[in-house]
């Protein structure tokens, strides 16, 4: 079992990696906010592709109460997959995108 110290480690690297991968049309930059005291990340797009705005929240994910709460998952990919993969157990990982009342119904902690 990792600690939180290396939650926050695996989660940087892992939003870094989705970073360094700029969108393939528009003229959309990608931002990586990264929140240490409070434990929030974040990875954003933001700018046009064509007449249409785009503005949003491509993962969030927070560390609190030694949990790592992934808040919106808008990837093709799994990224509580991912964050396994990396190295951080699935009995932390809070699937906080799904209703309190659907998470004992996951595999993942309930909050």
């Amino acid at each position: 079992m990792g600690t939180v110290t290396d939650y926050v480690a695996i989660v940087k690297r892992l939003l870094h990696g989705y970073a360094a991968i700029k969108p393939s049309v528009g003229d959309v930059e990608v931002e990586l906010i990264s929140d240490d005291e409070h434990g929030h990340y974040e990875l954003m797009q933001c700018g046009w592709i064509g007449l249409r705005r785009v503005h949003g929240s491509v993962i969030h994910i927070d560390i609190r109460d030694d949990k790592v709460w992934i808040q919106h998952d808008g990837t093709n990919e799994h990224i509580a997959q991912r964050l396994i993969e990396e190295g951080i157990p699935q009995d932390p990982i809070v699937l906080g995108f799904h209703a309190p009342y659907k998470r004992p119904l996951t595999a993942f902690a309930t909050g």
